[in-house]
């Protein structure tokens, strides 16, 4: 199954419009990431922390199945409202797989009410690319795992989605984001999205005058994405912030990454 899996992925990232045949596939077959009980292994028996959660792939009988196997698991939002979950309250409600973790409200940039070296483990799906500054959030994601702990990564594949007339950022511009402190309220892609967003890949946008009004307030939606990923951008971003790649994985809709301590 798993060299069928890879085959299959392959032939589709070379053909962004099969993106519905992938899917229907992994459902189908139920198939998993390949190596996943490596992946699996990152994460079993220890508590961890969610940012941008909770997410549908980490569930039972999904792609990268991580939920099951855990021993706890808390997360992290934005805002006490958001357009993909809601209203959200800080506590004890954070839904994961029948169970719940404690709630933050906070910037993923900003944890500060999380102690330094308190998880194993961070996981963040379709998260980071909404993130103004992505390298100040993955030095503060490794500061509170503890030493030898692990962060996931699942970020979109630019040429299975919207993002696929847009070139792949480069490292240079994340560095000088980082150095520059650039914070959730930058706009600097904005007149690049509105050129380049693909509305027909990206139904929930409706119409072009309603992506450009929520994309103007994005620091109230969240919903642009400020860069573009590959996984060679990612393993240097990982490179930057003193932490080891440990695997990696790109299918044809997401680039899967997970960095040590």
């Amino acid at each position: 199954m798993e060299k069928k899996l890879q085959a299959l992925s392959a032939f589709l990232k070379e053909k962004p419009f099969n993106i519905i045949l992938w899917k229907f596939y992994c459902k189908l077959f139920n198939a998993t990431i390949p190596n996943v009980q490596s992946w699996i292994s990152f994460v079993k028996n220890k508590s961890g922390i969610e940012i941008g959660g909770p997410s549908g792939i980490f569930s039972a009988k999904n792609f990268l199945p991580l939920y099951s196997s855990l021993k706890s698991l808390d997360g992290v939002n934005f805002s006490n409202q958001t357009i993909w979950e809601g209203k959200l309250y800080p506590g004890e409600n954070y839904p994961y797989d029948g169970r719940t973790g404690f709630q933050f409200i906070g910037e993923g940039t900003n944890l500060k009410e999380i102690k330094d070296d308190q998880y194993d483990f961070v996981l963040s799906c379709n998260n980071l690319e909404h993130i103004a500054n992505p390298v100040k959030a993955l030095i503060e994601w490794k500061r509170i795992i503890k030493p030898d702990g692990i962060i996931i990564l699942i970020l979109p594949r630019k040429e299975s989605n919207f993002d696929h007339k847009r070139s792949v950022t480069t490292f240079h511009h994340l560095q000088q984001d980082f150095e520059k402190n650039i914070n959730e309220k930058d706009l600097t892609h904005l007149n690049e999205i509105l050129e380049l967003h693909d509305l027909k890949r990206d139904v929930h946008a409706g119409s072009f005058e309603n992506f450009k009004r929520r994309s103007e307030k994005n620091f109230e939606t969240r919903s642009i994405h400020h860069h573009v990923f590959d996984i060679a951008l990612l393993k240097e971003m990982i490179d930057f912030v003193g932490m080891q790649t440990e695997l990696f994985y790109s299918s044809p809709t997401d680039h899967f990454i997970a960095a040590r301590k």
